[in-house]
C-alpha cells in the first residue's frame, strides 16, 4: 500500500496546554482519512543555534528535527507572537533549518491563533525567515483563526464547529499541495 502523505505539526509554545497545541491537536482531530499527522515535541530540547555546531554530526535533537521535516511531505505551524516577533524557542528551531535542505521546497503553512489585531508581527517574521529556508509557502492555507482559552475544552481540543471547518481546510488544502492522493493498491 503506497504511504499517506504526512504533515509534520510544529507548535512555537513551550507552555503546556497553549491554544496553539489546541489548534494542532484539533488539525488532528479533524485532518481528513488521506493524510496523516505528526506532531514534533521537540523544540524544548534544541540547544541554542550555533553555526559552528550546524555541520555532521549535528547535535542528536537537531538532527531529530530536520529527519521530522524531512520526512513530512508538508509542515504546518501554529505559533504564538511574543513581544512583537516570534518566541524565541521557535525562532531557535527555525534557524536549525536555515542550514539543511529539508524543508527547501516543502510546502509550508501557518495557523495564527491570536485574538483580533495581534499576531501580525509573528506572521510578518515567519514569512521573513521561511523565505530564507526556501519553504514553498502554501497561501490558502495560512489562516488566522482566533482561538480564545475558554473555546479549548478539557480534551484539549477546541469544540467549535466552524473552528473545526477552518482547521479542516487548512490541512486539506496543505495535503492537495503535496500532490495527489497515493491509490491504495489492488490484491
Amino acid at each position: 500500500m503506497s504511504e499517506l502523505p504526512s504533515i509534520l505539526l510544529l507548535s512555537g509554545s513551550l507552555r503546556a496546554g497553549s491554544s496553539n497545541e489546541a489548534v494542532l491537536n484539533t488539525a488532528r482531530a479533524v485532518a481528513p482519512a488521506h493524510v496523516r499527522t505528526v506532531v514534533y515535541e521537540g523544540l524544548a530540547g534544541l540547544p541554542h543555534f550555533n553555526p559552528d555546531d550546524d555541520a555532521d554530526p549535528l547535535p542528536a535533537p537537531v538532527a531529530g528535527l530536520r529527519a521530522a521535516i524531512g520526512g513530512a511531505a508538508a509542515v504546518l505551524i501554529c505559533t504564538p507572537e511574543y513581544a512583537g516577533t516570534l518566541p524565541g524557542s521557535f525562532k531557535n528551531l527555525l534557524d536549525w533549518t536555515v542550514g539543511g535542505t529539508e524543508i527547501c521546497d516543502k510546502p509550508v503553512a501557518w495557523v495564527n491563533a491570536a485574538a483580533p489585531g495581534r499576531g501580525q508581527g509573528a506572521e510578518a517574521t515567519l514569512r521573513l525567515v521561511l523565505g530564507h529556508t526556501g519553504a514553498a509557502i502554501v497561501e490558502p492555507a495560512c489562516a488566522r483563526i482566533p482561538v480564545a482559552p475558554h473555546a479549548v475544552g478539557a480534551d484539549g481540543l477546541i469544540g467549535d464547529p466552524q473552528v473545526r471547518e477552518q482547521m479542516g481546510g487548512v490541512i486539506a488544502l496543505l495535503a492537495e499541495a503535496c500532490g495527489p492522493v497515493p491509490e491504495p493498491e489492488r490484491q
